[in-house]
């Protein structure tokens, strides 16, 4: 998943309720626990990079036979088999597995974050089971998703673990920036230069930027045509005067902080000039699972940074 890029962030609409509910303690969540599948899935196609790494992350390596072509973490250990998650077909999802002797079989499991070509309508028709982790709106969607994940592949205990390592880190991420209601600290994230795509703070990520308490400069931008992924024009990001800037552009487009101060009027914005422009790994930034609380720490650290420079706030 490219979900960070315009061209995929604007499908990645989640339902946050159903999310919730999948929380521990709650009975959605204990059903989910107790109604673990007999046998557990054998062969699991992954077209979708963020539930690759949860997959690996939770154990379920071993069981996954095939993975999207943007799959690419953990870097070892990622089947040979890939699929194209943005235009797959049937015939490339169906028979793809390898059963004892050799012999071509379906999967057990397909896991989609993107319907592509109504794949799983189609695979569902021939009796593949199909989940759909479209990109949550929350952490507790985020989470919801990784024990989802370990119930259905046969391991609940280290899903679990996972999402509570990761509640655990974004927890203490939020405790440690100071209040600050004196600081209004404007941010602007980026996912692609030229035109310039942002994200709002109905966003999962943008939500993450909400918890610390700054400002998204996108939020004013936002329209229901564009669910939460607003193109921004140069001047409106001027004129907004972002004290901090993050690029989650930096593989795809090779943004930096030295291409941003050399575009037209950049220069002058506070976030440039003071140094607060933090470059972000495309991937990382773009996927909502076993590395978020990578990309937590990094925004957190961003966030405490700005708001104890002095420049910042004359």
């Amino acid at each position: 998943m490219r979900t960070s890029r315009p061209t995929t962030t604007v499908r990645v609409v989640a339902a946050f309720t159903l999310a919730a509910l999948a929380l521990p303690g709650t009975p959605f969540a204990a059903a989910a626990a107790n109604a673990a599948p007999s046998a557990a899935p054998a062969c699991v196609v992954s077209l979708s990079p963020t539930a690759t790494e949860t997959l690996f992350a939770i154990g379920a390596g071993a069981q996954v036979q095939a993975v999207d072509s943007d799959s690419n973490y953990p870097t070892h250990g990622l089947p040979a088999k890939r699929v194209n998650a943005l235009n797959p077909s049937v015939e490339s999802v169906v028979g793809i597995c390898s059963a004892k002797g050799g012999a071509s079989t379906k999967p057990d499991l397909v896991v989609i974050s993107y319907d592509a070509n109504s794949i799983k309508e189609k695979l569902t028709a021939l009796g593949v089971k199909v989940i759909e982790q479209f990109a949550p709106t929350s952490l507790a969607g985020a989470l919801a998703q990784i024990r989802q994940l370990g119930a259905i592949t046969g391991h609940v205990a280290s899903a679990d673990r996972l999402a509570a390592t990761l509640s655990r880190t974004i927890s203490a991420d939020v405790r440690s920036v100071p209040t600050h209601p004196d600081k209004r600290l404007t941010v602007y994230y980026e996912l692609q230069p030229s035109p310039y795509y942002s994200l709002t703070s109905s966003t999962f990520v943008g939500s993450l930027m909400k918890s610390l308490g700054v400002v998204n400069i996108a939020d004013g931008q936002s329209t229901v045509a564009d669910p939460g992924y607003p193109q921004l024009g140069a001047e409106y990001i001027i004129a907004a005067k972002p004290k901090l800037i993050f690029l989650a552009d930096t593989i795809c487009c090779k943004a930096t902080p030295a291409s941003v101060a050399k575009r037209p009027g950049f220069a002058q914005l506070a976030a440039v000039r003071d140094h607060h422009v933090v470059g972000l790994d495309d991937d990382v930034a773009s996927r909502w699972g076993p590395r978020l609380g990578t990309l937590m720490n990094q925004i957190t650290a961003a966030v405490r940074a700005a708001l104890a420079d002095p420049r910042l706030w004359k």
